[in-house]
């Protein structure tokens, strides 16, 4: 298996996710409906914090939910653990190992939250832990670099959100997904042509906004495990704000700059 084969998995992985997971994901948004949740406390590390951050944008936007970003070491080092009465606590972990997502979701769990866990092995003791599951399934990972579990995630965070609202017309949104991604992959040739006059850089910033910030962040993570370039990411607004001032004739700036109601400024920008 190797990384190359495993991004090529993602149309497969999506769609089983889709297939086998929808109904447990309807359960949970059942199950979270008869609790008097008034925000969402999420913990992640690393690609499954970026997945955490697609969530803020999602679930605040469609669902109406605030959402905070643990802060693990308050509970695993510092161990003084916020309040979290009315509070969805979830971890998002592809592995289920992580001992400070564990801390988090533990102590959750102790102060009567309810507990909801996506990750790769229900079997981990993450899963073991918490009271919801939510199983991507998108098979071993062995590269390095996450790329079928970062996908995965992000569509069960898109399948619950649907699953809350209740919306038919966005699950059918969904279903589409898979086959999207696919016509994706089959840019391959062109995207290698474009990449070619960055082959020597050095260094990047790479721009996102609202539900793609945390694409941002999750493309400049690629760029810096896989190839070694310092690769920054910012959202469009804040990189006005002083960072901006880096960009010289040939400093390359990539943006993720898709339609919706961020695409003018990134254009602008």
């Amino acid at each position: 298996m190797t990384l190359r084969s495993e991004i090529w998995e993602q149309p497969a992985v999506l769609e089983r996710l889709l297939e086998n997971q929808m109904s447990n994901v309807r359960g949970i948004a059942h199950t979270l409906k008869r609790e008097e949740v008034r925000y969402v406390f999420l913990a992640a590390r690393g690609t499954s914090d970026h997945a955490g951050l697609y969530a803020k944008y999602l679930w605040g936007t469609v669902n109406r939910l605030p959402m905070a970003l643990a802060a693990p070491s308050l509970f695993s080092i510092y161990g003084e653990p916020p309040a979290l009465k009315d509070a969805l606590v979830v971890g998002v972990s592809q592995s289920g190992q992580s001992p400070d997502i564990l801390s988090v979701v533990a102590e959750g769990k102790r102060q009567g939250a309810p507990t909801l866990v996506v990750t790769n092995d229900p079997a981990s003791p993450l899963a073991q832990t918490a009271e919801l599951v939510i199983d991507i399934q998108a098979g071993p990972e062995e590269a390095v670099a996450a790329t079928k579990t970062y996908t995965a995630q992000l569509m069960a965070i898109a399948m619950l959100s649907v699953a809350l609202s209740e919306d038919e017309e966005r699950l059918a949104v969904l279903r589409r997904v898979p086959e999207l991604v696919q016509q994706a992959l089959e840019l391959d040739s062109t995207i290698e042509e474009v990449t070619e006059r960055y082959r020597y850089m050095e260094r990047c910033v790479v721009l996102g906004r609202g539900y793609n910030y945390a694409t941002a962040f999750e493309w400049s993570l690629k760029l810096k495990e896989l190839t070694y370039v310092v690769a920054e990411p910012y959202s469009s607004a804040d990189f006005r704000h002083g960072p901006i001032a880096v960009v010289g004739r040939g400093f390359p700036v990539f943006a993720v700059a898709p339609g919706g109601p961020v695409y003018l400024d990134m254009v602008a920008l």
